[in-house]
């Protein structure tokens, strides 16, 4: 295939242009805009080299000369939408500011769901990657940890995002393929849920539900996941 390499590659050491001959007719953020499109409109698996070519109106073959590999189309989406992050001048509270970086991360996760599905070690080497953890690090200058220490806080923070993210969209597709709202799917599962702790047999279950009956409270979940994570490392 037209440019593809058959070793190991990092996209970001791969000129975007040669030297010499003309001027490319697409930018690597022309390629990663028409992608990021493709996806939230879509849906990640509607992805394709084939529809990314479409989009910008060139030949498939032709656009792997700026994209050797789908996995670097992959690559490319994830920096481009990390580049939407603020990072403001460190408060000097560490805590306080990771917590407000876990925030965006999962407000521009729900912009782009297809994100979770993508966090990966592999794609933490693209520019905007490197100033997210850049600027994570510095985040935690306040911090007495080695740094091998602080990056595997900052990798059980994004863990604890993805994880709870992929949860939400997973509950909020799902809501969205029923005949029915979410609301009536929750009032037939909770009176269920009250019929079988009536029965007797699971007293834990009903001193639980006793205390607490709900709603439950997502954001406040959300915060608390977050600082036990970080009362792991606050010493």
């Amino acid at each position: 295939m037209v440019g593809r390499p058959a070793v190991p590659e990092v996209i970001w050491a791969r000129p975007e242009r040669a030297g010499r001959g003309p001027r490319p007719a697409f930018s690597r953020a022309d390629i990663a805009a028409a992608a990021v499109r493709i996806a939230d409109a879509e849906g990640f698996d509607a992805v394709s080299m084939r529809k990314v070519a479409a989009e910008l109106g060139c030949g498939t073959m032709s656009l792997y000369n700026y994209v050797p590999r789908k996995e670097d189309l992959y690559e490319l989406m994830l920096d481009a939408v990390s580049g939407g992050y603020e990072f403001p001048e460190p408060s000097g509270d560490w805590r306080a500011d990771l917590v407000a970086l876990a925030h965006q991360t999962r407000a521009m996760m729900h912009r782009h769901t297809w994100v979770p599905r993508l966090m990966s070690p592999v794609y933490g080497f693209s520019p905007n990657s490197l100033r997210y953890l850049e600027y994570s690090l510095s985040c935690l200058d306040g911090l007495d940890a080695r740094f091998g220490e602080k990056m595997e806080l900052i990798a059980m923070v994004n863990g604890v995002i993805t994880t709870y993210v992929a949860n939400e969209i997973a509950t909020a597709e799902r809501s969205r393929s029923l005949p029915w709202s979410e609301e009536q799917e929750h009032a037939v599962r909770t009176g269920y849920l009250i019929s079988q702790i009536a029965t007797g047999k699971y007293p834990r279950m009903a001193a639980a539900f006793a205390e607490d009956p709900g709603p439950i409270d997502l954001e406040g979940v959300f915060d608390r996941a977050l600082h036990r994570v970080l009362d792991s490392f606050d010493r």
